[in-house]
């Protein structure tokens, strides 16, 4: 049986892995695909606490399937930007990017 702290060593190194991605990255996908890793070391972190506090409960199974929406449509959503944006300003690079300015 795997410790723990093994899973949370995983999804610590995953989530700094995606910070740096979102706070280096100038592309909007790769800002993207980065918050896509920090949602996935987030569900590491809910299934391993799950396992190992209360396996018999269902709860932590139902909390990662509804992490697994809100990831799926936060890209469904995300990539429609982008391609709304890309369409319009020919340019991904998010710094180029400002639509929302007034």
């Amino acid at each position: 049986m795997v410790p723990l702290w093994m899973f949370l060593v995983v999804s610590a190194a995953l989530f700094s892995t995606g910070l740096y991605g979102v706070l280096a990255r100038r592309n909007a996908i790769a800002i993207l695909m980065s918050i896509e890793l920090m949602l996935n070391a987030a569900l590491i972190n809910i299934v391993a606490f799950w396992r190992y506090q209360a396996p018999e409960n269902v709860g932590g199974q139902v909390f990662a399937a509804f992490v697994f929406v809100v990831a799926a449509a936060e890209t469904a959503v995300g990539l429609a930007l982008i391609i709304l944006i890309y369409r319009r300003h020919q340019s991904v690079i998010a710094e180029d990017i400002n639509v929302l300015k007034w």
